[in-house]
């Protein structure tokens, strides 16, 4: 957990730069949207919140909203924004038992090596007949493809993607790995169509794409997205 740390800490200093605009503004109002069908107007907390910026759009609808991340240089971004966050990590969150109706992730899971113990403890702070929604990196996705041909980005000056671990899961292992209790309810994608984020910047293209991607995101061929969304009901 401290090289997570570390290398989020470092990844902190530049991690906001554009994500208000074209790709990253798109994937994270997508996030918040799929959070806000199970979300609105109940107890919900993000689990690995970063720098707050979907945590900030949960927030509008949210009754209440909490964040928990491992990294002191993304809580303080986020603690900027004025959002309600503290230090802790996904394998252990703390918590009581049932202290919400909503448990989401995105962006985080596929970097946690204990995905299994992450999702119990998700459910496990959960109310019965609430929801957890959280995303995978899908290995059947363009996006697996394109990892695999180009490899790693920078994302500090000290680090790049590889100093932290990454799966790409099927949905098959996602499924396989739901803790007792966990019922899948439903599923969506984001980043469905997308080849590369500089799509997003090319005028009259980007509106075009991200159009695409909205109305894509329930579609059947969202099965294929980069980032597999997961809606999983509490059993009472």
């Amino acid at each position: 957990m401290s090289d997570n740390r570390a290398y989020y800490d470092a990844f902190a200093e530049r991690y906001d730069r554009g994500r208000d605009r074209g790709y990253h503004r798109l994937i994270d109002d997508q996030a918040a949207a799929a959070v806000q069908r199970f979300g609105a107007g109940k107890d919900v907390l993000e689990v690995g919140c970063g720098t707050g910026l979907v945590l900030a759009r949960v927030a509008r609808f949210a009754r209440s909203a909490k964040g928990i991340d491992l990294s002191p240089g993304m809580l303080a971004r986020a603690r900027e924004r004025g959002l309600d966050v503290s230090e802790g990590a996904a394998t252990a969150l703390p918590f009581a038992d049932a202290s919400f109706d909503v448990a989401y992730s995105f962006k985080v899971l596929s970097h946690v090596p204990e995905l299994d113990r992450a999702l119990a403890e998700m459910l496990r702070v959960v109310r019965p007949g609430g929801h957890l929604v959280f995303d995978i990196y899908n290995r059947h996705s363009l996006r697996y493809l394109i990892k695999r041909a180009f490899g790693p980005r920078r994302t500090s000056d000290r680090f790049d993607e590889a100093a932290i671990s990454t799966a790409f899961l099927t949905p098959a292992e996602v499924k396989a790995r739901l803790p007792p209790g966990a019922v899948l309810v439903g599923t969506a994608g984001i980043r469905v169509l997308t080849p590369h984020p500089v799509v997003l910047r090319v005028p009259g293209l980007s509106r075009l794409v991200e159009a695409a991607e909205w109305n894509l995101m329930d579609s059947p061929v969202a099965r294929f997205a980069g980032f597999a969304v997961y809606f999983v009901e509490k059993a009472a």
